[in-house]
């Protein structure tokens, strides 16, 4: 019997696992929206969460907490610096994730995992260039 049993495994072990998590955790913080599969990004996005929770501290004790989850350091400047602050009056819901496609080679549901203010830069078309480069 599977009772009381929760969480999503894989396929790997512990110590797999907890690296692909911390992977993709990292990842999201340095990029602020990736694309994965969508139990990988349902299992990461608690994780996630509360990370950007115990960083709208903003002390010594939360930056030793989340260094000691996240792999790069960069991913955790830029949580203190970018995305905390702009989470400060949110409680929660810092996420959200969109189904996009089927993967080609197995068919495994896509999705898209970003922040919620995320916005997307789209390049400048020519005609505007050429409208800057005249003023």
């Amino acid at each position: 019997m599977n009772h009381r049993v929760s969480g999503r495994k894989f396929s790997r072990t512990h110590n797999q696992r907890k690296a692909l998590l911390r992977g993709l955790v990292t990842s999201l913080f340095e990029h602020q929206s990736i694309e994965t599969t969508v139990a990988k990004a349902k299992a990461i996005k608690p994780i996630a969460e509360r990370l950007v929770t115990i960083s709208k501290r903003n002390d010594l004790h939360a930056k030793r907490l989340v260094m000691s989850y996240l792999y790069t350091r960069s991913a955790a400047v830029k949580l203190f610096s970018e995305i905390a602050p702009r989470f400060a009056h949110t409680n929660g819901g810092y996420l959200r994730i969109i189904k996009t496609r089927q993967r080609v080679n197995d068919r495994a549901p896509m999705a898209i995992i970003q922040f919620t203010d995320y916005e997307i830069k789209q390049p400048k078309k020519k005609e505007e260039k050429k409208e800057e480069k005249k003023n």
